[in-house]
């Protein structure tokens, strides 16, 4: 072992030991297992201190270099080669599941699996919530965004609340439905959905209790599902929401609103009459509680007027009212609207601060102008008779076999409810259908507890062309037959009522 010491230099003397011994070990010079000199032999050897080389030897000992071992001495270490460090360490992949939130955990996407299907043009589509996009008033939008220079009102802000000419003009169309409110009561939504959002968020914790039809709207359903919310579900008859069965369930669970959709409701298309809301509005004074009205559909109608809102006949303000354009004009169209109480509406505008701000202002501008210019009701004289006329045709279709596949005829809105024979498994016609390509909404999306609805579907008439609505049921009604065939029955309680 060689150790050389220079007493000149500042490095003390027994780092200047310890470094050379380090070095001789890492080279190999000193292999595992040599032993050391032992320290008064090495102190005698360089003329040194032993306190100098025990310092040194510690230091060794620090490093793990050196062990000192009885009866032998200071014995060098087996030294452990570090594995390879690699170019890039390894990256395990982000397990995002266990991070989401556990309301999640129950929220499906099958409306976004129904877009996908929908957008295949090979596939005709009865299960769209929206109309023919041969009917979208696209000549008058050409012409307006024409007409209207670009101004920076159309690059800047709008108010939280909306574009104060749309609302105006929004709520000049409300005069139209009854109901008769001022532009500062009116607040412009990205679609009505954003309004049932906003409500769910107002009003309800995690184990909250809300009040719907059962069927309802599915994408209200997953709004209140995400936020954690019971969902109590009330059977429909032919004049709506049965109410000897709420008011038992408001008694019990005392929710904090009532989510309805009174007009051309989706998915039964039952129109709730006027009694009846008459009545749901008694109970909502009595027990105090909100009523949230979803009005997408009112002006599909075919036989009459726009239904009278609820919230026309509330002179106590627990109606909150929500609208849009999207059903009666084109989905892309994300502009809808509330009419609340003021306590309620400010709320909304703080949720509209913290979602998006505001809905895009040229939009607004562009829609403002549209209904200004008479072009809505002009567009309701042209699509109206179509969806007409197709709804009887599919009608045709269907009572052909309502015996097998009973209906009732909806006075507006997009769609026929239709019960299956209970011989016919949901998940067989679906796959049947889809071979075919055809498809369709099954009837248990649409229920609280999607266990329910196995023997429902929604068919929609006014998205397809006539020629391949007629073909896309005719593909439902043969499928439909031909399960019902295979089992070997016929459905029991032939002739019933679709909604009981």
């Amino acid at each position: 072992m060689n150790v050389t010491i220079n007493r000149e230099a500042a490095t003390p003397v027994y780092l200047q030991i310890a470094s050379q011994i380090k070095g001789q070990i890492l080279s190999g010079n000193l292999p595992a297992g040599f032993i050391l000199p032992p320290e008064r032999k090495l102190a005698e050897l360089k003329k040194i201190s032993r306190t100098t080389v025990i310092k040194a030897y510690e230091e060794l000992k620090a490093l793990g270099l050196v062990d000192a071992q009885t009866g032998r001495g200071t014995v060098v270490t087996e030294q452990k080669v570090p594995d390879p460090v690699p170019l890039q360490p390894a990256v395990l992949p982000m397990s995002w599941y266990p991070l989401f939130d556990k309301r999640m955990a129950n929220l499906n996407d099958a409306v976004g699996e129904i877009m996908y299907m929908g957008n295949q043009n090979r596939v005709i589509s009865l299960a769209a919530g929206i109309g023919d996009p041969d009917l979208y008033p696209i000549a008058d939008f050409q012409r307006i965004q024409r007409e209207l220079p670009i101004t920076s009102a159309h690059l800047n802000f709008s108010p939280v609340e909306g574009y104060y000419p749309l609302r105006e003009s929004i709520s000049q169309l409300m005069e139209g439905r009854n109901l008769t409110v001022t532009a500062k009561e009116t607040m412009i939504l990205s679609g009505s959905m954003q309004g049932i959002d906003f409500a769910a968020r107002a009003f309800l914790s995690a184990g909250d209790a809300v009040i719907v039809e059962e069927p309802t709207f599915l994408q209200a359903i997953k709004c209140f599902r995400a936020m954690g919310a019971k969902i109590i579900g009330i059977p429909m008859d032919r004049e709506g929401m049965r109410l000897d069965v709420l008011e038992a369930q408001i008694s019990r669970y005392k929710p904090k609103f009532i989510y309805t959709i009174p007009n051309f409701h989706n998915p039964t298309g039952i129109t709730m009459s006027m009694a009846r809301r008459k009545a749901l509005l008694k109970l909502a004074y009595r027990f105090q509680v909100p009523i949230l009205e979803d009005d997408p559909y009112g002006d599909i109608t075919f036989d009459q007027e726009h239904p009278l809102p609820i919230k026309a006949l509330d002179a106590y303000g627990y109606v909150i009212y929500l609208s849009t354009l999207s059903k009666a004009l084109f989905p892309g169209l994300r502009i809808g609207w509330t009419i609340a109480p003021e306590a309620v509406m400010k709320k909304f505008l703080l949720l509209k601060q913290i979602t998006d701000l505001h809905v895009n202002t040229d939009s607004q501008i562009l829609v403002d102008r549209y209904l200004r210019d008479g072009c809505y009701e002009e567009h309701l004289k042209k699509i109206l008779p179509l969806y007409r006329k197709k709804r009887d045709a599919a009608a045709e279709l269907l009572r052909q076999e309502q015996s097998a596949i009973p209906f009732d005829l909806p006075a507006g809105g997009f769609y026929f409810w239709c019960r299956l024979p209970y011989a016919v498994p949901q998940k067989k016609l679906l796959a049947l259908c889809g071979e075919q390509g055809m498809i369709y909404t099954p009837g248990n999306v649409f229920y609280p507890q999607e266990s329910d609805g196995e023997h429902w579907v929604r068919l929609n008439f006014t998205y397809e062309r006539m020629d391949r609505l007629k073909q896309g049921l005719m593909v439902f009604i043969k499928s439909v037959k031909k399960l019902n065939e295979w089992n070997g029955t016929r459905d029991a309680p032939t002739g019933a009522p679709p909604i009981v």
